[in-house]
């Protein structure tokens, strides 16, 4: 029996080049402002049109500002690179959704969002974190500029099969534990190189009880390991998130569609290249103390020892705490940071606003702390406000931005200053990725609220 992985990837197959790639059939590309520019530019050199116009989603969220987005963009080269989409998307008749347009978000916060994102698509966007559309059960991951320019050329790309890994996680999830900190601890226990050439697919019932934003937030990670991209299998959690979307099949298609995704699974008998397994209660609230995501702890441990770090990685251990001011065997609980960064495709979705408002509720922000709340999308910011989790937020002290990547990454003004401590919910931790000299620590909503509120590194369960 095959795999789900085999398939989705069986029934996209173009054809099968002998000793080579396969070309494989594209349902979906996404296109931000950072890596489509050439790949326009390279169909113009050749005087060619995009081949399935309608299969393409344009929209700009690295470079936007998270203020004043009804106003022209400061930064240059930041403007450059979104009226440089704009006009790409108009020149090319695709789908383009501007800043302020109701539609615009993070391109891996609107996709699943709107019902673009579903079970059994292959999709891929110049970009890594593609990985997170796997959550509703499609093959989705990131591709570079001149694939993506084959994408719009003949909505086909050529690539190597991936081999196949299940990662299952059974058990219950303990008091304060979300899907970034078994994400956080995957990192920890595989490395960021221990599912590189695979597929990941996520199973066991931690994951099964998890909610879509869940899923997402995993999937969203499966890049750190290494991995190609990581999905779940769709069930009726995914039915019924999916149901209703602006893209979604509607009526008789709508049943259609659920019939063939109930088959989109693994079978009992299906073999995979490497199997993983985990129980959920050696997971708590997570933290990193280094600079790569796979650098990180458990909340309550104490960083490792220089004598615990295999020789071959010594240098670069020491070379990460150098960076991030800690030493071997630190405790990092009561460690003061200075910002804080609740957004990102990985963590800026509306579940993600209600833990942290849940925590912050009848608090006050720490005076030494500055915040930043980024909805992932105008999507998200719409469904805070008619939650009430606006109100929650601003009498604790906090304010919300408008949507885009922001902090996660030193692209637009969001810049965490150099030598400051950021507890992030973002998805990577490397030198400079929030600002040079930054200091990033990568946590879930819960621990950044936790933060936020005391100013310093906390056990959320202490305040739950």
């Amino acid at each position: 029996m095959n795999t789900l992985f085999d398939k989705i990837w069986d029934k996209h197959v173009v054809q099968v080049i002998d000793d080579g790639p396969t070309q494989l059939y594209i349902d979906r590309l996404y296109c931000h402002e950072v890596t489509s520019p050439q790949a326009f530019d390279g169909l113009r050199a050749r005087g060619l049109k995009c081949f399935r116009p309608g299969k393409i989603f344009c929209m700009p969220d690295h470079n936007t500002p998270t203020h004043d987005q009804d106003k022209p963009i400061e930064d240059p080269v930041s403007r450059k690179q979104v009226e440089a989409l704009k006009r790409n998307a108009e020149d090319f008749g695709l789908t383009y959704y501007g800043m302020m347009d109701k539609n615009n978000g993070i391109i891996h916060v609107v996709g699943p969002e709107k019902g673009l994102s579903l079970p059994g698509m292959t999709i891929v966007c110049g970009d890594s974190h593609t990985s997170t559309h796997g959550a509703v059960g499609a093959l989705a991951f990131g591709i570079g500029t001149s694939e993506v320019e084959m994408v719009m050329a003949t909505q086909c790309i050529l690539q190597q099969k991936p081999k196949s890994m299940r990662i299952t996680i059974n058990g219950k999830l303990g008091k304060c534990v979300t899907a970034k900190d078994v994400a956080l601890f995957l990192m920890s226990k595989l490395t960021t190189s221990g599912a590189t050439g695979y597929f990941v697919e996520y199973a066991g019932s931690v994951v099964e009880n998890l909610s879509m934003e869940g899923r997402l937030t995993l999937c969203n990670l499966s890049i750190e390991m290494g991995a190609r991209g990581g999905f779940v299998a769709p069930d009726e959690i995914t039915f019924e998130y999916l149901k209703g979307k602006e893209f979604a099949p509607k009526g008789e298609d709508w049943d259609k569609a659920v019939s063939y995704w109930k088959t989109l699974r693994s079978g009992g008998d299906a073999v995979f290249d490497k199997e993983i397994s985990f129980d959920a209660s050696e997971i708590e609230p997570r933290i990193t103390y280094g600079t790569n995501p796979g650098m990180g702890i458990g909340i309550t441990e104490n960083i490792p020892n220089i004598d615990d770090i295999d020789d071959a990685g010594k240098d670069s251990f020491v070379k990460a705490l150098n960076y991030m001011g800690f030493k071997p065997g630190d405790n990092l609980i009561g460690h003061e940071v200075d910002y804080v960064f609740l957004g990102a495709c990985t963590n800026g979705r509306i579940e993600d606003f209600r833990a942290f408002a849940s925590v912050v509720k009848g608090r006050k922000k720490a005076e030494n702390i500055t915040a930043w709340l980024v909805p992932g999308s105008w999507a998200v910011e719409r469904q805070i406000r008619e939650e009430g989790l606006d109100k929650i937020l601003r009498d604790a002290g906090f304010s919300i931005r408008q949507p885009g990547c922001s902090a996660c990454l030193a692209m637009n003004d969001d810049k965490v200053p150099e030598g400051k401590y950021c507890v992030s919910t973002s998805n990577r931790n490397f030198e400079g990725r929030q600002g040079p000299g930054a200091r990033t620590i990568l946590a879930s909503p819960i621990v950044a609220a936790a933060a936020a509120v005391t100013g310093v590194i906390t056990d959320p369960r202490t305040l739950v």
